[in-house]
């Protein structure tokens, strides 16, 4: 299967097909809502504002698959970003991103942009070994706001883990438009 032919779930249920993508640089985010890396939120926001209109998409998936980190309802999430960080971007219904009940989505990703892992320094040392107890995979997600970037033509092209720097997504991601 290529990237178009996935889909996931809206809050309400309904599916989003990654094919209404088509043409755009997307960007897939397993977010959560009491994780360190939640301030994001407002990097990702100020990306979507400046590239949305040059054909940038940001999906958000929520995940509570790492020490509890996004524990509320979908609406009660939505409605945190929404205050919060303002936040435009498609949200999804929360949703696994590694084990037996993953996103079939997640499964391609991980696939098609192998871990670069996460790096050096004390942030990434202690996020490496806390992951552990999450990953049964080397090549699973490990923690919220690992993010997978696919260019226009739907290729899978770069995954940026949490710990990575936003300018760093950003230049990125501006490559692309």
């Amino acid at each position: 299967m290529a990237f178009y032919d996935y889909t996931v779930k809206k809050q309400d249920g309904t599916d989003f097909s990654m094919a209404e993508t088509k043409g755009k640089v997307v960007m897939i985010v397993n977010t959560a809502t009491k994780c360190g890396f939640t301030p994001q939120y407002k990097e990702l926001e100020s990306m979507y504002e400046k590239y949305h209109d040059k054909g940038l998409e940001i999906i958000d998936i929520p995940c509570n698959q790492f020490a509890n980190q996004a524990p509320q309802s979908d609406e009660e999430i939505t409605s945190f970003c929404s205050l919060k960080y303002n936040t435009a971007f498609p949200q999804m219904k929360k949703s696994k991103v590694n084990g037996e009940e993953e996103l079939p989505l997640y499964t391609f990703l991980k696939k098609e942009a192998q871990d670069r892992g996460l790096g050096t320094g004390k942030a990434k040392g202690i996020l490496k070994i806390v992951s552990k107890a999450f990953t049964k995979n080397e090549n699973d997600i490990k923690w919220n706001f690992t993010k997978f970037v696919v260019d226009r033509e739907g290729n899978v092209v770069a995954r940026f883990e949490p710990t990575e720097k936003m300018e760093n997504v950003d230049k990125f991601v501006e490559s692309l438009l």
